[in-house]
């Protein structure tokens, strides 16, 4: 095995830890109350966290920490749905609120980022946008904010988005609901699922900065 395999896959237990250690000590809750806590709301239980995924870019909660809570508290396929239709939503809003207010309060946050994502966007969006939301080269929301400030059409950045996210969003979705299973072997087929889905974008991201930077120039 290269090096270079063994590096990603180190990468990748790195970042279950992170994600795991802080679920439970910077948030202070476990996977088993997090799962509790969303599921005593009732039966409106999965139209909350829609409710609560939409509005994330604009309190910019940790995306993961949502995501494994979904899996957590509604399985990996349900969670997975739930957390792409409320993932799609908050993408669209962030995208509207950029196209509303326009380009100075978010370059203010963002700076020469924005303005580089608008040039990329302008030529290949869905294309690119796709490309973005499979390979993390840029912050998920700063990618919904430039593409508001660029040309792109709504329909390809929504379709380009949902298209992109499933991968990720199911692999956390599976990870969050495995680690509350009582099967071994689920938990360690949701880590082989989530790293495949890390190291994948990891092993092109080289490509897709040149092809990315290639748009930019054109």
């Amino acid at each position: 095995m290269k090096s270079k395999t063994i590096l990603q896959l180190f990468a990748v237990a790195v970042i279950i830890g992170i994600l795991i250690y802080v679920n439970q000590t910077v948030f202070n809750i476990t996977p088993e109350t997090l799962k509790n806590l969303i599921l005593s709301i009732g039966v409106v239980a999965p139209l909350v966290y829609v409710v609560i995924y939409s509005v994330r870019p604009f309190v910019l909660f940790p995306a993961s920490v949502l995501s494994l809570a979904g899996g957590l508290a509604f399985g990996p396929l349900y969670g997975t749905l739930l957390t792409i239709i409320g993932a799609s939503i908050g993408a669209l809003l962030a995208f509207l609120f950029a196209r509303k207010i326009g380009a100075g309060k978010l370059e203010s946050k963002w700076g020469d980022k924005t303005t580089k994502l608008q040039k990329i966007l302008e030529n290949n969006g869905f294309t690119v946008i796709i490309l973005l939301r499979l390979i993390p080269l840029f912050n998920f929301d700063l990618i919904s904010y430039a593409a508001g400030l660029s040309k792109i059409k709504l329909s390809h950045f929504l379709i380009g988005t949902v298209l992109g996210i499933i991968p990720g969003t199911f692999a956390y979705s599976f990870l969050g609901a495995s680690t509350v299973s009582d099967n071994k072997g689920i938990f360690l087929l949701a880590i082989v699922l989530f790293g495949i889905v890390t190291i994948i974008p990891a092993l092109f991201r080289k490509r897709i900065k040149q092809y990315i930077a290639a748009k930019e120039e054109n």
